[in-house]
C-alpha cells in the first residue's frame, strides 16, 4: 500500500537525492520530503513496526470492530503520526477510508474462498 501510495511514490522518485532524503542524518533530524517506513513505523526510536501499525491480522482480528475501546489507543497513536504533517481530521477521515477498505478486502476475500470451495466440491 505504501509504494503505490502517494508518500511511497514521492519516496521512489526521490530518494536517490540527497536534497530530499539525506540517509547520513538521523532520522530524529532528517528533513525528508516525505515520510519513509521508519518514520511512522518506528517513531521515537521504537523497533516494534506493529506499535504504529494499523494491520489487525497479525492478532487474527482482521473482521474485528476497529472502532471498538481495545483499538482506540492503537488508533490514536496512529492518527497522532499523521498529525505531524496534516490535520486532525485528515488522519480520522483516511483511518475510516482504511477501515471501509479492510471491511470490503475481507469480504472479497471470503467470496473468492467460497467459490474456490464450491470448484474443489464441484471436482474441478
Amino acid at each position: 500500500a505504501y509504494d503505490i501510495g502517494l508518500h511511497g511514490v514521492v519516496y521512489q522518485v526521490s530518494k536517490w537525492d540527497p536534497k530530499q532524503f539525506d540517509w547520513t542524518k538521523k532520522l530524529a533530524d532528517a528533513d525528508y520530503v516525505g515520510p519513509t517506513c521508519q518514520y511512522c513505523h518506528m517513531r521515537g526510536g521504537h523497533h516494534n513496526v506493529q506499535r504504529f501499525g494499523t494491520v489487525y491480522t497479525s492478532m487474527g482480528m482482521s473482521m474485528a470492530d476497529r472502532g471498538a475501546p481495545i483499538w482506540k489507543e492503537k488508533r490514536d497513536r496512529w492518527a497522532s503520526v499523521c498529525d505531524d504533517c496534516h490535520s486532525p481530521r485528515f488522519a480520522r477521515e483516511n483511518l475510516q477510508a482504511l477501515d471501509e477498505a479492510v471491511k470490503d478486502a475481507g469480504l472479497k476475500y471470503r467470496e473468492t474462498f467460497q467459490v474456490a470451495a464450491d470448484l474443489v466440491k464441484d471436482g474441478v
